[in-house]
């Protein structure tokens, strides 16, 4: 079951559970608050085996992200420095051959080169 379908019923019960909280019984709580304590103790107990095998494996992911920040960190930064708005580029595609492109959305028109004007010669005539 998804964390977001819980999370609905869980902020429903603890609204209803709200406004009877006045109606408590002599033990301080009431059959709302009691009810909603069974549905977490029960979410949580459900959550347990998922929570530990995420912490398991970002356990075993730590060493091999920390080595990759320290190789590509860098690297990182400096294409991060460089691209101004990335919602210009297409995400990153990786070839057979293993490089990875990153493609602009929509190709830059290359600019025409600078050519240098024609310098006339002090003596010569040009026509116009």
């Amino acid at each position: 079951m998804d964390m977001r379908q819980l999370a609905l019923p869980a902020l429903v019960l603890t609204l209803v559970a709200a406004p009877l909280a006045a109606e408590e019984e002599p033990d301080g709580l009431n059959l709302m608050e009691e009810g909603a304590k069974l549905f977490l103790r029960g979410l949580m107990t459900e959550m347990e085996p998922a929570l530990e095998e995420m912490d398991r494996t970002l356990r075993e992911m730590q060493p091999m992200m920390r080595d990759f920040a320290a190789e590509m960190g860098p690297a990182l930064g400096e294409i991060l420095e460089k691209v101004e708005d990335w919602t210009l580029y297409h995400p990153p595609e990786m070839l057979e051959n293993g490089d990875i492109i990153i493609r602009r959305r929509v190709p830059l028109v290359p600019e025409a080169p600078d050519l240098p004007e024609p310098q006339a010669a002090p003596d010569e005539k040009i026509d116009l």
